[in-house]
């Protein structure tokens, strides 16, 4: 059982027998002597989609669900549908767009190292890599001289994500991307 203090994003919680996935945390600290620290947590329902917040203190326990983490790889899109198949068994998943929300951006066919969580037998969502490799496919010319200065420019990339690149960086190149924070890691040697 975790306390509140150590909860992440992703941890699923069981709150009235229902799987809830952790997607923000925001942490108060009074400036009062003696006071406690207060997470006010908001969660998604894995089954219905609902919203729901709720605030605790560092040392309150939260009930974590138990759910299987399979290692797939993600086929294709299906109108609004996403298929991804198991990487042991070859067993095939499908979850819907809403589902996935802002995490279906960052698929590209063929995708692995995604971990679907499941429970029951039933497809609850998945949790992406930490980044994914793209490449540019429009942004401006370079500019001569970027590489002394430390500025950049938007570059649409080949899922139609527009991200800040270095100036220097040109159509064609390859980057890795932060799939939480949307952010340029770095030039993918190629």
């Amino acid at each position: 059982m975790p306390k509140a203090s150590t909860l992440r994003k992703g941890h699923i919680i069981n709150i009235d027998n229902h799987p809830y996935q952790v997607k923000q945390i925001d942490v108060h600290t009074p400036s009062a002597r003696g006071a406690n620290t207060l997470y006010k947590v908001r969660y998604v329902s894995l089954v219905t989609g609902e919203k729901r917040d709720q605030s605790y203190k560092g040392n309150d326990l939260l009930e974590e669900m138990t759910v299987d983490r399979r290692r797939v790889s993600f086929l294709y899109q299906d109108q609004h549908f996403f298929t991804f198949m198991d990487s042991e068994n070859y067993e095939q998943y499908t979850l819907s767009e809403n589902t996935l929300e802002d995490q279906r951006q960052w698929l590209v066919e063929g995708m692995e190292d995604i971990l679907l969580l499941v429970r029951e037998g039933s497809p609850l969502c998945i949790e992406l890599p930490q980044s994914v490799d793209l490449e540019i496919v429009e942004t401006t010319p370079v500019i001569k001289g970027a590489t002394a200065t430390n500025r950049n420019k938007p570059a649409t990339l080949s899922n139609g994500i527009t991200v800040l690149v270095p100036e220097y960086m040109t159509a064609g190149e390859i980057i890795r991307v932060n799939t939480e924070t949307g952010q340029y890691m770095s030039r993918v040697k190629g």
